[in-house]
């Protein structure tokens, strides 16, 4: 059920309260408050009673105090007793110091009550476990972007090999086209000769034929 009672006083007045349940939870908090030790300043303390932890905190003789299940634990109770005080304190001001009893209980009981459900309903409330809810997201998104960069590093791996594979290939493709280019050059150089012989040997036909004798002598005479 989570915290069920609050109550800020001045010493033994008392200026504002709130139930959120049918309990003799006011009446054993004043006992609370008669038992508190004087002349120190500033206190934190717990007391239990039956099912029920009555935890208070007292700062520059105000008191601040609530009513919890024993099950509820103490960080949450006394986040919320930080919370009150310091409300209290930035709404009132000076005039805690000399306001009578439930002067301020009106418009202060209505915070009391929506701060104690914020406390024991909302998740939000305990920033303990918050933060380690956020811790935990946290670890999940680094575990989550590691895998994402060990599958990159795979990724480019693989693109490593394929590059590394496309370059042997590139320059086995250009030995072959040398070696091509080069054939080719031969075969024309061999081509080239051979119509060179052919074209003198018909030359040579030709002037051979036409003179009627070896060319040599036609050439001297």
């Amino acid at each position: 059920m989570g915290i069920l009672y609050g109550m800020v006083a001045r010493g033994n007045v008392v200026l504002a309260e709130f139930s959120a349940a049918q309990t003799n939870g006011n009446a054993i908090a004043r006992q609370v408050i008669d038992k508190l030790p004087q002349g120190i300043s500033d206190r934190i303390l717990s007391y239990s009673h039956d099912h029920y932890i009555f935890h208070v905190k007292r700062t520059d003789n105000l008191t601040v105090l609530c009513m919890a299940d024993d099950s509820f634990g103490w960080r949450i109770p006394f986040a919320f007793l930080e919370d009150i005080h310091q409300r209290f304190v930035r709404t009132y001001g000076r005039s805690i110091h000399s306001a009578a009893a439930y002067a301020m209980n009106d418009e202060f009981s209505r915070i009391l009550s929506k701060q104690m459900d914020h406390y024991s309903n909302d998740p939000n409330a305990d920033r303990l476990n918050r933060l380690k809810g956020e811790m935990s997201h946290v670890r999940s998104v680094m575990i989550d972007n590691i895998e994402k960069i060990v599958e990159r590093g795979d990724r480019l791996n693989l693109l490593v090999d394929k590059t590394a594979t496309l370059h042997r290939n590139t320059v086995r493709f250009k030995r072959q086209a040398r070696r091509y280019k080069s054939s080719v050059c031969w075969g024309n150089c061999k081509l080239a000769s051979g119509l060179v012989c052919v074209i003198l040997i018909i030359i040579y036909v030709t002037l051979a034929f036409y003179c009627r004798d070896p060319l040599w002598r036609y050439c001297f005479e």
